[in-house]
């Protein structure tokens, strides 16, 4: 099985213009990840698909593999698609986040075994929250997850709800996962779902994936006990490890 391992990464954030490009500890954001994802030994290959000549030379320069993509994409997932459609001979896609500098080559590995199964269409990772402030937090999206190990549904709050008990108790009766944004697919399958239009519960939930379930598509889950430590903003780089 070929699998693709594709870091989108675009310079003009709104809340963090330039980041793939900032400095961490003496190389750059978009290089540690490129570096992380090349440790995996079941990615036969990564890339990073950018809309930007500086990100793209500032790769080529590290001695990474770099593809320019469209300035359009409204998505990582639609970036991947681009690349895939030109890079036809994988099995598998990965998108790995470019703002998570310390992604661990185990978290990849895991989607990719994911793959072993010839039904599963899409991949991705959850976490077991352990704390109240993160199960309560709306930046943080919460997945159901059904018997199969796969996702019901993803949400901003905390589903379920546990009924008759103060939210400060509902981690006591019921195990709650986060979802670690990185995704799997089948190469087949990541095109046809950004041809999808946006449906009503992304639309309300502002989260892309519900799309795909809306749909019809399955997603599996892994679960890991690795953090991830994404850097939206400037501020997020203090929290750092």
């Amino acid at each position: 099985m070929n699998v693709l391992g594709i870091i989108p990464a675009r310079y003009a954030s709104s809340r963090f213009p330039g980041k793939p490009l900032v400095d961490i500890a003496g190389k750059s954001m978009i290089q540690r990840v490129y570096e992380q994802a090349a440790k995996c030994l079941d990615l036969t290959d990564v890339m990073v698909a950018t809309d930007d000549d500086r990100i793209f030379d500032h790769v080529t320069q590290f001695g990474g593999k770099a593809i320019m993509t469209s300035h359009h994409h409204q998505s990582g997932t639609d970036r991947c698609a681009e690349v895939a459609a030109i890079h036809t001979d994988y099995d598998v896609i990965i998108n790995i986040q470019g703002d998570e500098p310390y992604i661990e080559p185990e978290q990849i590995s895991k989607l990719a075994a994911c793959f072993a199964a010839p039904d599963v269409q899409i991949a991705t990772l959850i976490k077991r929250i352990k704390n109240e402030h993160e199960l309560h937090n709306p930046n943080s999206p919460k997945v159901v997850v059904n018997k199969l190990n796969e996702a019901v549904y993803f949400s901003r709050s905390a589903l379920p709800h546990i009924r008759g008990e103060e939210q400060q108790n509902w981690l006591e009766f019921y195990t709650y996962f986060k979802h670690i944004g990185i995704y799997a697919y089948r190469a087949d399958i990541l095109q046809q779902i950004t041809k999808l239009e946006v449906s009503a519960l992304e639309r309300a939930e502002a989260l892309e994936q519900l799309r795909w379930i809306e749909n019809g598509y399955r997603i599996k889950v892994a679960e890991t006990e690795f953090e991830t430590y994404a850097v939206d903003t400037p501020a997020d780089l203090e929290l750092l490890p």
